[in-house]
């Protein structure tokens, strides 16, 4: 079986987007452009249709297809982030020219929907102390973007 690519539509900004996921994760590169040999609805001949690229070790194809086929927040990706600062590094720039949401997710200039979550928030959500779980789930329901120490807080029974 051959790999298995995260596609993208977009409307006229696959590079655009290429370029700014490649240069915010590390591990990231763009490993192919590829141009159109004919007019289509999202463009025309000799534009660049689709880009490969790699982001973070994996595979993904952002597509010019055109208008029509904006993303939804039924798809996003997750970002592990381990601290507070990884969290306010892919915060702050995946909401320039975006929008943040809730709980951790944001959706960035291209539309796409991420959630920026610290690694130990699913591990204290998981505890088997299951008031612990909630006090840090009741917490995290009132944020936009998580606050690694008000969560810590909320799993010791403190508030921040």
């Amino acid at each position: 079986m051959g790999a298995i690519s995260t596609f993208l539509w977009l409307d006229g900004q696959a590079e655009a987007a290429a370029e700014f996921y490649t240069g915010l994760f590390p591990d990231s590169h763009i490993d192919e452009k590829t141009h159109t040999t004919m007019d289509y609805p999202g463009g025309k001949e000799g534009d660049v249709i689709t880009v490969a690229f790699t982001l973070s070790g994996r595979s993904f194809i952002a597509m010019n297809g055109g208008p029509g086929h904006p993303f939804t927040d039924a798809i996003s990706l997750s970002i592990d982030c381990s601290d507070q600062a990884e969290v306010d590094h892919y915060w702050s720039a995946l909401s320039e020219g975006g929008a943040p949401i809730q709980c951790g997710w944001i959706k960035d200039r291209f539309g796409l929907h991420w959630q920026v979550t610290p690694r130990i928030l699913p591990r204290l959500l998981a505890d088997p102390d299951r008031a612990k779980a909630r006090r840090v789930m009741e917490a995290m329901v009132q944020m936009v973007k998580i606050d690694v120490a008000a969560i810590e807080a909320a799993a010791k029974g403190a508030r921040h």
